[in-house]
């Protein structure tokens, strides 16, 4: 692949190439479990790692290695594993580096999922966990412990996009040898590439802005090629959590139009944030892009544009909140983000409703916290459709505040 290519060209030309048996551009689609070899040494060889190919369905397929390879490419790693889903992708990238009695950092304003699996499931298997407010970077360094093998952050953070330092903190995480991990689903490549800044794995939910259409849930870890093949074989391979052919081709088949996509979500997700942060029935506005974000300096510095996901607190709490997305009329409601249509979501109510209510508010989740995914509509008309969802709160609402 040429080197000197543009991002907006390497999404759509590496790693992939017309099929050299029938000319075809798309990239086929091999939904093959079983795979025939010429001898059994070459078989062995394949199982052993001596020998690139693929054995067997459960530790993938052609079609999602090109995949894995293209992004790999986009992120700037040695090499990528395509998983069922980001919640996958955050716990394989997790379970790789911790065992039973090992500690691992993680930022505290975090998906509600990745929230759920530390407070629910290491326990089980004896991992330790404190979240940290990374935004410090002497709290980070304090909180470090003997037994401590991992930072996990992301950045910009769901859903208050708090943006972290990523040089700074893989610079600690070099001081105290451990690895540090990153969900950059929010930006993608495009925007931004952790593993160039210091980051040693990085995590998509390739549900969101890598397919970019709403049918598929994937997911994507990049690394080091010995981190992730011992991540394919060991734990993806053994747990199942593999990656179909046909959904690997709906990303493959989305990434080519991840450049155009990304730059409208942002552009229109700048607009939007403005029109909100003038808006009296609104008490803060969470966007990277503006003056008044507390990381914006570091967010024009670290990542190309802002993303396409806008967070806001609508003042009356709760029942203020609930009657805004309840009104609008344009905007769907629903957990996920990244897809055509613009996306409310409720995370107190929704998405991290598995976070107790008082370790919510120590995030920044207030109940009157909107998460908005911008489509890709004319911003005028979601602009429109946020105005009259915002003219619906009466005014006794605005006075009322109730936590959940």
């Amino acid at each position: 692949m040429r080197t000197d290519w543009s991002m907006d060209t390497r999404i759509i030309h590496s790693s992939q190439s017309p099929d050299p048996l029938t000319g075809a551009i798309s990239e086929a689609l091999i939904p093959a479990v079983a795979y025939a070899f010429p001898n059994a040494e070459t078989a062995a060889a394949v199982v052993a790692g001596d020998q690139e190919g693929i054995y067997y369905g459960r530790y993938g397929n052609p079609t999602l290695r090109v995949l894995e390879q293209k992004v790999a490419e986009l992120e700037g790693g040695e090499d990528a594993l395509g998983v069922s889903s980001g919640m996958a992708a955050i716990s394989i990238a997790l379970l790789a580096f911790l065992k039973h009695g090992d500690h691992v950092l993680v930022t505290k304003d975090v998906y509600g999922g990745t929230y759920s699996f530390l407070t629910s499931l290491a326990p089980r298997f004896g991992i330790e966990f404190d979240f940290v407010d990374c935004t410090n970077l002497e709290e980070v360094k304090l909180s470090v412990k003997a037994n401590t093998k991992a930072l996990y952050i992301e950045t910009p953070s769901n859903p208050c996009l708090t943006v972290l330092d990523i040089q700074q903190l893989s610079t600690i995480c070099k001081q105290f040898q451990i690895p540090m991990i990153v969900d950059n689903t929010f930006m993608t490549p495009y925007l931004q590439q952790p593993l160039l800044l210091g980051a040693d794995v990085v995590v998509h939910s390739a549900t969101k802005y890598l397919n970019g259409h709403g049918d598929v849930v994937a997911g994507i870890i990049v690394g080091k090629k010995h981190q992730i093949d011992f991540m394919r074989k060991k734990i993806m391979g053994d747990l199942g959590q593999n990656l179909n052919a046909w959904e690997s081709f709906l990303i493959l088949r989305g990434l080519k139009t991840m450049g155009l996509r990304v730059q409208r979500h942002c552009s229109s997700a700048q607009q939007i944030a403005e029109f909100l942060d003038a808006q009296p029935s609104i008490r803060r506005v969470n966007y990277p892009g503006l003056p008044s974000h507390p990381q914006h300096s570091l967010a024009k510095k670290q990542m190309k544009a802002m993303g396409g996901i806008v967070s806001f607190e609508v003042e009356g709490g709760l029942m203020a909140g609930k009657q805004f997305i309840n009104s609008l009329k344009l905007a769907m409601i629903s957990f996920s983000l990244g897809d055509p249509e613009t996306l409310v979501q409720h995370p107190a109510s929704m998405t991290h409703s598995s976070i107790p209510a008082g370790e919510r508010l120590k995030f920044g989740i207030s109940d009157g916290l909107i998460r908005l995914s911008v489509g890709l509509e004319d911003p005028a008309d979601i602009i429109r459709d946020l105005a009259q969802g915002l003219s619906a709160i009466t005014p006794q609402m605005l006075n009322e505040t109730r936590v959940i």
